[in-house]
């Protein structure tokens, strides 16, 4: 079947979207180069991990120090120590759940979700029901004064549309399964991976399936995504990193891009996401270099 089929093939030619593309490739593919990979992979692909959650945790509200989180036992305590341990256990699982993902995307979510809240939470695992809410994607954000803006930088946040309800998103998760399942027998494979990943972490933030916990979600179904269509295969660049150093505010606004539904909302919500990866490469890539100068 010809890329033409995929719907998300016209996004992949937005303005600045090819340039986007062919910059996230080029730092993937001087990462995976690096001496350090041939020996010690394991080794950064676990750092990204830890990494790429702490800097998670940070956006949805736990802006924990690294040294923090790497030598804390306990994340039941209070609601930023479960954010944190949410998000560690999903970026903990991310990888074994590829094969699922394939055949099953909200099936991962599913599983995403109860990795976050703990079997004993009675919504744990299931999307939304009619009547209720969504928890908030930037809580730590003042309220956004009103404001259309959608591009980064300064001046008025953006306000977010509500969450759509239960029914609305069913619809939506199942149409987001289906392309993610025709892509894996083989259809639309020439969409960029960038893109993919963009527009599933996109969709996600924008129909909030679960109660709680949708931000971690849609960031570690974007690491999925990477990994899924070989852009990032060892899961070794923490796109999550980018995306706390560019800030929530810059975040916010490049989600209302993608909300909106435009062209050029879609493309500046595609090159925020691989600015968002080329961080975290350049994360890495300070990993790999630390790595290296203790092997001499």
């Amino acid at each position: 079947m010809s890329t033409g089929t995929d719907p998300l093939a016209p996004l992949a030619q937005l303005p600045g979207v090819p340039d986007a593309v062919a910059e996230v490739r080029k730092a993937v593919d001087r990462l995976y180069g690096h001496r350090v990979m041939r020996r010690r992979a394991a080794e950064v692909t676990s750092e990204s991990a830890l990494r790429g959650a702490r800097a998670s945790a940070a956006v949805a509200g736990a802006d924990w120090p690294l040294e923090e989180v790497r030598r804390r036992t306990d994340f039941g305590l209070d609601t930023e120590a479960r954010t944190v341990g949410a998000a560690l256990r999903m970026a903990a699982e991310a990888g074994q759940l590829l094969s699922v993902w394939r055949h099953s995307p909200l099936q991962v979510l599913a599983r995403l979700h109860l990795l976050a809240v703990g079997d004993a939470d009675p919504a744990a695992g299931r999307p939304r029901r009619a009547g209720e809410r969504a928890d908030e994607l930037f809580p730590l954000e003042l309220e956004p004064v009103e404001s259309v803006e959608v591009e980064a930088g300064t001046g008025p946040l953006p306000v977010l549309p509500p969450a759509p309800d239960a029914e609305e998103v069913a619809a939506r998760l199942d149409q987001l399964s289906r392309l993610l399942v025709a892509r894996a027998e083989g259809h639309g494979v020439g969409t960029p991976a960038l893109v993919v990943a963009a527009v599933v972490h996109g969709e996600l933030l924008a129909l909030r399936p679960f109660g709680t916990h949708n931000g971690l979600i849609a960031r570690a179904a974007q690491r999925i995504v990477l990994i899924a269509e070989g852009l990032d295969p060892k899961s070794i660049c923490p796109a999550e990193v980018g995306l706390a150093e560019l800030g929530t505010g810059t975040y916010r606004r490049a989600l209302a891009g993608y909300l909106a539904g435009t062209p050029e909302g879609m493309a500046a919500w595609i090159a925020h996401c691989g600015r968002a990866l080329r961080l975290g490469v350049r994360e890495s890539t300070a990993v790999c270099e630390a790595m290296q100068r203790g092997m001499a």
